[in-house]
């Protein structure tokens, strides 16, 4: 999405005691339809949407929210969400008239560009504010979002926000690759798929449960994080093992290869395979430590915790009171 322009303006509104004038940026993208241009007030909050407003005809986003946004009680509001005013094309203030003959987009199209905007502005969730026509669009958004900005929202499910805030050159790649994929369609079945996937169900102790080794791997920026603990905490603790890997997002075999070959070397020694394999990964600087705790309650049974972070491994497994230092 190309910028076209780029202006800071200052909030025109009377100030509240105490309170300092809000700076905004004024940004203009292109989109198949043609150009949009939006207003944006504060800045990003993590793990929190952006409130986007859409104006109503005859009305551009000054003429139509400023009376709302300028009220003494919404400020508390305001001062916790970052705030995306769209201009409807040619609106916005100083806007040139249209040439004669320009087909001006549907209220569809104007809702197909709102997925433009937010891939521009790296926003993934937003709360809508629209009024007569504007909130047409915002609506036609809501039930075409899902087919519009399905890269986004996968995404969402492959990395963090903070990684998705972050933009490192990772997250703009496999943006690049989700987005302009030929088979997106087909993406987008597997997707509904997945939301529509059933409960394992997994009981610690009971019936449902897997009965074969386990080694569960979650990075400690994840946005599944906690179902992944949850996760843990229904398997049985005799045959699991358990990393939360740290400097790592959703997606730990890109980010930290090297921990997680590690980590799954020691995952296949503890089943009987390559035990002489070398821990070549490891630096100088890391060592890994091995422990684990053992009882015999007539069938031997153990429980093992992987923990990763980038001075140390820890993974428990093997005799007990036994600690390794390896260093290859």
């Amino acid at each position: 999405m190309a910028e076209l322009r780029e202006v800071q303006i200052t909030e025109e509104k009377p100030l509240l005691p105490g309170q300092t004038p809000e700076v905004a940026k004024t940004h203009s993208v292109e989109t198949p339809y043609g150009s949009v241009s939006f207003t944006v007030y504060g800045t990003p909050k993590p793990k929190r949407p952006a409130i986007l407003t859409y104006h109503d005809v005859g009305l551009n986003y000054k003429s139509c929210f400023q009376p709302l946004f300028q009220f003494a009680d919404m400020q508390e509001i305001i001062q916790n969400f970052v705030r995306v005013h769209v201009d409807a094309p040619g609106m916005e203030e100083g806007a040139p008239v249209f040439p004669l003959g320009y087909q001006y987009p549907s209220l569809d199209q104007l809702a197909d560009m709102i997925p433009c905007i937010l891939q521009y502005l790296n926003f993934s969730t937003i709360i809508g504010i629209g009024v007569g026509a504007g909130a047409y669009v915002l609506s036609r958004y809501a039930l075409t979002g899902l087919t519009s900005s399905i890269s986004e929202m996968i995404l969402g499910h492959l990395f963090s926000q903070e990684e998705l805030s972050g933009n490192s050159e990772l997250i703009q790649k496999y943006r690049n690759i989700i987005a302009h994929a030929p088979n997106l369609d087909n993406i987008e079945l597997y997707w509904n798929s997945y939301n529509n996937r059933r409960d394992l169900n997994f009981v610690r102790g009971g019936d449902t449960t897997l009965k074969c080794p386990v080694m569960l791997v979650v990075g400690d920026q994840a946005p599944h994080e906690d179902a992944v603990v949850e996760c843990n905490s229904k398997l049985d603790p005799t045959q699991t093992s358990f990393l939360k890997m740290a400097d790592s997002g959703g997606q730990p075999q890109l980010t930290q290869p090297g921990k997680l070959t590690e980590a799954f070397k020691y995952f296949l020694q503890g089943m009987g395979y390559m035990a002489s394999s070398c821990m070549t990964r490891l630096s100088r600087s890391r060592t890994a430590s091995l422990t684990s705790a053992a009882s015999i309650d007539g069938n031997r049974s153990r429980s093992r915790t992987l923990s990763q972070s980038s001075e140390s491994g820890t993974l428990s497994s093997g005799p007990p009171g036994h600690t390794m230092e390896v260093s290859c």
